[in-house]
């Protein structure tokens, strides 16, 4: 009878852990950085972007080296605490310095228009 508490005890407590350990693999990382960022000039207006979409100056989209297209970033200026979601459509900035293009909507939604360069606060999902 010992046998048999300790067994289905250590099954279950396995079992639970088990359980944790898919359930932790399946959640997506999540990225916060604080980087430099820039926007599109209004020269760029209607040029394709690297994913074949046109760039719109008006739309909530940005361009990232690395993340992949279709990836929504939310964008936080520090200084004034506006936040912005866009979404990654383009490839760049190609400056080491620089890590995310803004659109002009989300550089003046954020506060950063007419800064040139602007320190700011990323966060995205990674799954």
């Amino acid at each position: 009878m010992k046998y048999l508490l300790l067994l289905s005890s250590l099954f279950l407590f396995l079992h639970s852990n088990a359980q944790d350990a898919v359930s932790s693999t399946n959640e997506p990382d999540s990225i916060k950085k604080t980087v430099l960022a820039t926007y599109y000039h209004r020269k760029f207006e209607g040029h394709r972007t690297t994913s074949g979409a046109k760039y719109r100056a008006k739309k909530l989209t940005a361009a990232h080296r690395t993340l992949p297209f279709g990836t929504l970033v939310t964008v936080t200026n520090p200084n004034n605490g506006k936040s912005v979601v866009v979404k990654v459509n383009d490839r760049g900035p190609f400056s080491k310095k620089l890590a995310i293009d803004l659109s002009e909507r989300a550089a003046k939604q954020i506060g950063i228009y007419h800064k040139g360069i602007a320190k700011v606060e990323l966060s995205y999902t990674v799954e």
